[in-house]
């Protein structure tokens, strides 16, 4: 089972929100991140709920494919996002920056989704870069990544 994930607490989740009210169920807020219950009950975050990508009518996690090439050993850092695509209506964009010496290439990045993940999370665009931008607290700049030629 897959859905949005609300949470409950004593606290008032004072300073967790910008001031707006967010979704809120039976006293439960949510998180605004999106996630999936295994076999043995056990909460797994799929990622946040207003990064998904739909592409050719698939939904799409970044985070999913960002975890599986973060792990790959030539992978220093790594973020994936949507561009906007005529035909699928956005198409995956992945952005790489490879470890000193590596020899990593587009085709052995997307074979690499391609043999750990279902055939639409693989990346059609592989940029490789020497930095991915971040704001001061770390977050990904995901806009940043869409202007990159």
């Amino acid at each position: 089972m897959k859905g949005i994930v609300h949470v409950r607490c004593a606290a008032a989740f004072k300073g967790y929100t910008d001031g707006t009210v967010k979704d809120s169920v039976d006293g439960f807020m949510s998180t605004g991140d999106v996630g999936h219950f295994d076999d043995e009950g056990l909460l797994f975050i799929d990622g946040r709920a207003d990064d998904m990508i739909v592409s050719g009518g698939e939904n799409v996690y970044p985070q999913e494919i960002e975890n599986l090439l973060a792990g790959h050993r030539e992978v220093v850092d790594v973020a994936v996002v949507g561009v906007p695509d005529h035909d699928f209506g956005h198409r995956l964009r992945a952005v790489i920056v490879a470890g000193a010496g590596s020899n990593l290439d587009s085709e052995t990045v997307r074979r690499y989704v391609k043999d750990n993940l279902a055939r639409h999370k693989v990346p059609r665009d592989v940029l490789f870069v020497q930095e991915i931008p971040r704001n001061a607290t770390g977050k990904v700049i995901r806009k940043e990544l869409l202007d990159i030629p």
